[in-house]
């Protein structure tokens, strides 16, 4: 009977070990979706902040071009459309994995950064444009804006692809899909950026 008792009590202690590394076990990948998600988030309020800076910059730079030239008006309302476009499509942490919001998200601030570099590409016809110290200053700023944005853009895809990654490899996926971890979007390059620009001379 002794015998019997020790062998019973054997297994039990095995099944309670097994139980508790794979409880223990899940618990870490768990635990580690949620630093990878709490990143994934933080990168994204990095990229959400430049591009509200280069949308706060927008106001100074129209009313400027408009004060110094005669400018094409078509082109500073372009601007001003464009800006309010950005200002309508708010994209939160959640909805980083809902492609049709990103893309939404996306179209906008590619809109805003096309219609910002035809500005700066007409200015370069107005010599008082060019010679104004506030349009440099606020020229600066944007070109360095829009490097920050690429900056926290290269971030925010390294952290999602590490998640993504985490996400989607096996065994973990298991737990990633039972605690609803669900994959995350990338930016993608503008639509036919893939193409060389045409220059004449």
């Amino acid at each position: 009977m002794k015998k019997g008792w020790i062998i019973a009590l054997g297994i039990l202690a095995f099944i309670i070990i097994v139980i508790l590394i794979i409880v223990g076990w899940g618990v870490r990948k768990y635990n580690g979706f949620v630093t990878l998600n709490e990143g994934v988030n933080q990168a994204w309020s990095q990229v959400e902040n430049v591009y509200q800076r280069r949308s706060d910059l927008i106001p100074n730079l129209v009313a400027t071009v408009k004060g110094v030239a005669n400018f094409e008006k078509d082109t500073y309302t372009a601007v001003t459309e464009a800006r309010a476009k950005v200002g309508q499509v708010k994209l939160s942490a959640e909805q980083l994995n809902d492609p049709a919001a990103f893309q939404k998200f996306q179209r906008a601030q590619d809109g805003l950064g096309s219609a910002l570099s035809r500005l700066m590409v007409i200015a370069e016809n107005y010599p008082q444009l060019k010679a104004n110290e506030n349009f440099l200053q606020l020229q600066a700023q944007l070109e360095g804006t829009e490097n920050r944005i690429t900056v926290e853009r290269q971030k925010f895809t390294q952290i999602v692809q590490e998640y993504n990654t985490a996400v989607k490899k096996f065994p973990g996926a298991i737990i990633a899909n039972f605690s609803g971890f669900k994959e995350k979007q990338y930016f993608k390059a503008q639509e036919g950026a893939d193409q060389a620009p045409k220059v004449q001379f």
